[in-house]
């Protein structure tokens, strides 16, 4: 199983890996590394959600793709609710290289209004709903038509999280196996 790095360069996104940095639901640096990589099916798939997303003026900036189980682990014991964060007893599809977290900027490099930010754990981040601005609900549903025009599923309560279909047929990714560990 081949795992692919995604670069800024090379896929034409940006990268701002949460977990990489405080600003996340453990408030603290999950991963020594800022590097994203996913499986290279996902990555596949990624390139042609960019190749969608270019005409309408707007690009991906990536939260989070592949994660490590440890990774999972950390996350599960800050927001220990199935609602929002997989269970790394089940395995996760983000540690299977099949996920990404994600969100639309345009042009300037300005998210697009979503309603919530990322990792917001609360059920207003959930999809179809109408108790947030029009812009946003017009954002989200851009989003996932681009995601799933791609060939992405999407999870129903979060915005920002697209796997693959079939993700958790995928096996579980060890960091060894990368280049170099994210942790």
């Amino acid at each position: 199983m081949s795992m692919v790095e995604i670069t800024a360069k090379d896929f034409d996104v940006e990268i701002a890996l949460a977990y990489a940095t405080p600003d996340n639901i453990t408030g603290r640096p999950i991963y020594a590394r800022a590097a994203c990589y996913l499986h290279a099916d996902a990555a596949e798939k990624m390139k042609a959600a960019v190749a969608l997303a270019a005409p309408l003026g707007l690009r991906f900036k990536i939260f989070d793709a592949y994660r490590p189980t440890e990774a999972q682990w950390k996350l599960w014991e800050a927001f220990p609710s199935e609602e929002f964060v997989a269970n790394p007893r089940k395995g996760s599809p983000h540690s299977r290289g099949v996920a990404v977290d994600l969100t639309l900027i345009d042009g300037a490099g300005r998210e697009l209004d979503m309603g919530t930010g990322f990792d917001e754990m609360r059920p207003i981040s959930h999809h179809a709903r109408t108790d947030i601005p029009v812009e946003a609900q017009r954002n989200r549903f851009t989003l996932m038509g681009i995601m799933s025009a791609a060939g992405w599923d999407f999870y129903k309560n979060e915005w920002w999280h697209y796997q693959l279909f079939q993700a958790r047929d995928y096996p579980l990714v060890d960091q060894a196996r990368l280049p170099k560990p994210l942790m």
